[in-house]
């Protein structure tokens, strides 16, 4: 518990200034008729956060709530689970409470089993499920302190449960300070942000703490503090007795943070030198292991040097995990503040001699003592940089190239590892700003150099991230490929990652002449371009002509696909368009996973949100695909990385364009059109036109779906280097068909066949046969549907298979093949209603009905079950939030959540928001029944 945010002195019976703020509290868990509630308290540096939490945890043991308490602790924040371990502590007897999954996940994540690393949701989930069957015996409070200050893993795990209180007896407070940048995700989540004590508030706290104080040096005291308790406490404390009397003059101080700092740096000042020595150790080590502290030490009593700073309540000693925490920041911002330069050095040294077996840490250690350029040093921090990056740790491979950089004897060296810091941090590590100036900082450092690949690439990216143009950074990395001095060595990291940018760039501008100096450079990559590169250039420029060759070699690399952040988002890629995404999916979930965590690079996080999404929208499961596609949009929106938010809101078209939410899909693609004209991207481009064929498909507006179709790609040809246009033929075959374009449909479809595209995939192949039998006239067409159904196994692409029985009935009908007709038109109606597909329902149902089916066996549009998704919007919308707060909870629009309502209200029978919570309560009768 953090001490110093709770103002010191005699107990009291009340909080002073806080009677509004603790009535809130109250009335948040205890005034709605729906149990369970999470609130987060906010607020400055001790603005008195702690001292509310321990009355409102005194208040609820008295009225027999159980309270179960955990507080983040600074040098913590690396342990995984270090924070769920001290919350479940009490709890640990009442594992045994859970089935053996989420128990032995349970004590493997808080240290008291032994087995492979749990995944983080069966971990949350056993939290989850522990807290509720413990809350089902006797109501809990959770509190945690410190918020910030808490592992990425627990407060992953607090946030998931946070969200999931709703009809339980458990209620969830915790504190953070307003400007810290924590882990925890607090979207969703009412906040309450505590303000300064008032002026009547700060003089009584000031006459309770200080009662023997000037009444002058008091007012002096209240108008300097600002209504921060922590410094109506503490800075009277810094005051000795004539000064609080007013018998002196009372020293001007600093302003309020700073004046905080100081008096901390006092404190740690007055310490035993040997004391700041070991704290000192302490803060620059980063997570208070004592064995490392002691190494440091020389075998020192390091415990019996810190008694006088654990007497003062400056840290905390935890025996059983042997680890050192500062009880506030600004003690070991004070310490550092204190030491001399030398002082600093030595104990980096220290460090860097008792961390030999670890040798990230050991580097940066030297790095920090180095008194000037040593190259021994620096390399050693770049080959930190190359573990990291492997790790997936992009932003402390930037951070370690960097500081080597700074090492570096020579300007060439300099230059070449701030290059390489700066194409990592847009490549991979989310921060283009920061990459931008290192960037900057790599030419200046040799200006007379030739440009880095590193560079030219981290220029490309930055180009089409920010308001460059795709043929620019094509001439500009191009260039640089082309004038290098690697000899095109196939082992140079530096060319291979320039080239997997210019397959990026090459794709963004959907323009056939862009790719050639690709193809010219991987022809004189010797010995060979590495097999990854390789398949990555068959399979993702021209995959309609060139994908089956890499087939093989791709297989391959899917059943080794591993962990590595970079190999698996390059390598599902590759799957992207050969359709195997399914086979990268768990990779990819375990990278989301890293990524929501905090342990994955941004950039390879958002990729992995993208295959994902669109893995799901092939496999049918769309209310998934939409809010997997709004997550990595809000983080688009957060690092600032457009170039992604095309492909998120594409999948995001598509579902709206294929449930008839025509408005949210047109102003989707209008959103992509927007980003990819400004900046030549017609390979992004292309993916508005062909979800606004979709939309126009459903709505029956045929030629409007031919002229988008056509667009995308011109009937009788699959574009070449555009690879949609595979997956937009079906749309353009259709739209010809229904608009009279017999001999356009009919010369698509020969392109389709004559391509490769039925060797990719057997959904491919499917639609290939579709589009033969759409243009083959009369009973001959009926083998072709035949070939194309029995691609697909039961639940395979339930969407294209439904469009495909859809097309086949329509054709039995017209044939009188009516028993037969109404078979296909009743699994597309069936498989329609499923996915919420509104249009597509409508025309099989109007086909039924052509057919002679009666319309009392007819589903009817708007009715059936709720999705899980319409279910948990549902729930959200009965207990009170907004259209945009359960949007900003699900990662999706307002506007679909608006359109997800209108859709749900006729299923339950219901016209009106108010009567939900009846309803779905009704509902839940029922599934009792």
């Amino acid at each position: 518990m953090n001490d110093l945010d709770r103002p010191a002195g005699p107990a009291s019976a009340r909080l002073i200034g806080r009677d509004e703020d603790l009535e809130f509290i109250r009335s948040h868990f205890n005034g709605s008729a729906i149990h369970g509630a999470a609130l987060l308290l906010s607020g400055e540096a001790g603005i008195g956060k702690t001292a509310l939490l321990d009355a409102v945890a005194a208040e609820a043991r008295r009225e027999g709530t159980r309270v179960l308490r955990a507080s983040g602790v600074q040098f913590e924040a690396d342990i995984s689970y270090a924070g769920l371990n001290q919350l479940l502590v009490p709890l640990f007897d009442s594992f045994d409470r859970l089935d053996p999954s989420h128990r032995d996940a349970l004590r493997v994540a808080v240290g008291i089993g032994s087995g492979p690393p749990p995944n983080r949701l069966l971990t949350s989930t056993a939290a989850l499920l522990l807290l509720r069957q413990i809350a089902a015996d006797t109501p809990l409070l959770v509190v945690i302190d410190d918020l910030p200050w808490l592992d990425r893993a627990t407060t992953s795990v607090l946030g998931f449960v946070a969200r999931r209180l709703i009809g339980s007896r458990i209620s969830f407070l915790a504190a953070s300070r307003v400007t810290s940048d924590g882990f925890f995700e607090a979207s969703g989540l009412t906040e309450h942000r505590l303000q300064p004590l008032d002026d009547r508030s700060s003089s009584e706290l000031l006459a309770h703490t200080h009662p023997g104080m000037s009444r002058a040096v008091r007012r002096r005291i209240a108008a300097e503090a600002h209504g921060n308790p922590l410094a109506l406490v503490e800075l009277p404390a810094a005051l000795d007795s004539e000064q609080r009397t007013a018998q002196v003059a009372v020293p001007s101080v600093l302003p309020l943070s700073e004046r905080l700092q100081q008096l901390f740096v006092s404190r740690v000042a007055d310490l035993p030198a040997p004391s700041r020595e070991v704290l000192l150790i302490a803060a620059l080590e980063g997570t208070g292991d004592l064995t490392v502290l002691e190494a440091a030490a020389a075998g020192r009593p390091v415990i019996d040097m810190l008694e006088s700073a654990e007497r003062d309540r400056l840290v905390a000693i935890s025996g059983p995990s042997r680890r050192l925490s500062f009880r506030h920041p600004l003690i070991g911002s004070a310490v550092v503040a204190t030491a001399t330069a030398a002082d600093r050095r030595r104990a980096h040294q220290a460090l860097a001699a008792a961390l030999t077996d670890q040798p990230e840490r050991r580097a940066w250690h030297l790095g920090e003592a180095a008194l000037g350029p040593d190259e021994t040093v620096a390399d050693l921090l770049e080959q930190a940089a190359r573990l990291r990056l492997r790790r997936g740790d992009a932003l402390g491979a930037v951070a370690a190239l960097t500081r080597a950089a700074g090492l570096s004897p020579v300007p060439a060296d300099e230059s070449r590892r701030l290059a390489e810091a700066a194409y990592i941090g847009t490549d991979a590590g989310g921060e283009l700003a920061d990459a931008s100036r290192l960037l900057a900082g790599a030419r200046r450092a040799d200006p007379t150099a030739q440009e880095s690949l590193h560079a030219a690439a981290a220029s490309a990216l930055l180009l089409i991230n920010k308001d460059g143009d795709i043929n620019t950074a094509h001439r500009l990395l191009v260039g640089a490929i082309e004038a290098g001095g690697h000899r095109y060595d196939a082992s140079d990291d530096a060319l291979i990652e320039a080239l997997f940018t210019l397959i990026t760039l090459c794709w963004y501008s959907g323009d056939p002449q862009k790719w050639p100096p690709l193809f010219r450079a991987l022809e004189r990559l010797t010995p060979q371009a590495p097999d990854l590169l390789w398949v990555c250039a068959q399979t993702f420029a021209d995959p309609a002509r060139t994908g089956h060759r890499a087939l093989g070699v791709l297989d391959a690399l899917l059943a080794d696909i591993g962990q590595d952040p970079t190999r698996v988002i390059r390598i599902s890629t590759c799957a992207v368009y050969t359709e195997r995404l399914t086979a990268s999916r768990k990779a990819s979930l375990h990278m989301v996973d890293q990524g929501r965590a905090g342990t994955a690079p941004v950039s390879r996080h958002l990729a992995a949100l993208v295959h994902l999404s669109l893995d799901y929208y092939n496999a049918g499961r769309w209310d998934e695909a939409v809010q997997l596609a709004g997550e990595g949009r809000v983080l688009c929106e957060e690092y600032d990385y457009p170039f992604f938010a095309c492909k998120l809101q594409f999948v995001q078209a598509l579902v709206a364009a294929a449930r008839g939410d025509t408005e949210t899909s047109t102003a989707l693609s209008e959103e992509i059109v927007s980003w990819a004209v400004p900046r030549g991207a017609h390979g992004a481009r292309v993916l508005a036109w062909h979800a606004g064929g979709l939309a126009a498909l459903g709505s029956g507006d045929f030629e409007a779906a031919y002229r988008h179709a056509a667009a995308l790609s011109p009937p009788g040809t699959l574009a070449p280097f555009l690879p949609q246009a595979m997956a937009g033929a079906l749309d353009l075959v259709e739209a010809a068909v229904r608009t009279g374009r017999a001999a356009e449909a009919a010369a698509h479809a020969a392109a389709m066949r004559e391509s490769v595209m039925a060797e990719l995939s057997l959904r491919l192949h499917m639609l290939v046969l579709a589009c033969q039998a759409l243009t083959t006239p009369g009973d001959d067409a009926f083998a072709l549907f035949d070939q194309a159904l029995s691609l697909a196994e039961p639940g395979d692409w339930p969407f294209d298979v439904a469009r495909v029985r859809l097309f086949y009935g329509e054709r039995l009908r017209r044939r009188r093949v009516t028993r037969e007709a109404r078979k296909q038109l009743v699994q597309a109606l069936t498989a329609f209603e499923k996915l919420g597909a509104t249009p597509w329902v409508t025309r099989a149902t109007a086909e039924l009905r052509a057919s002679g089916h009666g319309a009392a066996a007819l589903a009817q549009p708007g009715k059936g079950p709720l999705t899980a998704q319409e279910r948990e919007i549902a729930t959200l919308a009965a207990t009170g939030l907004t259209n945009k707060q359960i949007a900003e909870r699900l990662f999706l629009s307002h506007r679909t959540i608006g359109t997800h309502l209108y859709q749900i209200y006729p299923k339950l029978g219901i016209n009106s928001r108010a009567a939900l919570r009846d309803a779905l309560a009704a509902l839940d009768l029922e599934g009792v029944g």
